[in-house]
């Protein structure tokens, strides 16, 4: 990935708060058919290992977690995201030398991938994952609300899988090679737009160090 020098994110708490916002990575693995993507919620454990370790599941009908098992892969998490018109720069209405572009914040996680092929692993996953996405929820679903013959079925058809990660390579474009006014106004200009969390983000970034 190309990164310029003022682009680039390599501080760990925030590559972390990126994969926790937005947890369904992009799993790219290599089998003997070629390149091939996987779209898969992930849990992240920044604390595992030198460089945190992730987990999810897939199903047992995926070939991914056969022809990935104990290869090198890639996760993508991609953040809040969005095109900025050069109309939200109040430079670009005096000189006109402003151009449209597209904002984004990307995590890279290259790590080596295990398969978990157990069903007590696979059940403690899906527990976390399920208490964690349902707690917005007025009333929670839990595991404990199906059968446990349905829930202990549907087990048998995944896969657990881990990733010990090796690298965490981060990049935000959020308008940082521009003066403070047009950023202001293209944050404004994506807010009005209706992306609120970019312009929240590029508001963010913005901020000198010690205020983040």
């Amino acid at each position: 990935m190309y990164i310029p020098t003022h682009f680039a994110e390599n501080r760990p708490d925030e590559l972390a708060r990126i994969i926790h916002a937005h947890p369904l990575g992009m799993l790219v693995t290599q089998g003997a058919d070629g390149l091939d993507a996987d779209h898969i919620p992930f849990e992240f454990d920044p604390a595992a290992g030198p460089h945190g370790l992730l987990t999810a599941h897939v199903a047992r009908a995926n070939p991914v977690w056969q022809h990935g098992a104990g290869g090198q892969v890639l996760v993508v998490f991609r953040g809040a995201e969005g095109y900025v018109s050069p109309n939200w720069y109040p430079s670009k209405h005096e000189a006109h030398r402003q151009v449209p572009t597209w904002n984004y914040e990307v995590v890279h996680a290259h790590g080596t991938l295990t398969v978990r092929d157990d069903e007590r692993f696979v059940r403690g996953l899906v527990g976390r994952l399920t208490r964690r996405h349902e707690a917005a929820e007025p009333r929670p679903w839990k595991m404990s609300d199906s059968a446990p013959g349905f829930i202990d079925g549907l087990l048998q058809h995944i896969v657990g899988i881990e990733i010990a990660v090796t690298s965490l390579v981060g990049k935000r474009k959020l308008s940082q090679n521009k003066d403070a006014r047009d950023r202001a106004g293209a944050a404004e200009g994506a807010a009005g737009r209706g992306q609120p969390a970019l312009a929240e983000r590029m508001r963010a970034a913005a901020e000198p160090p010690a205020a983040r």
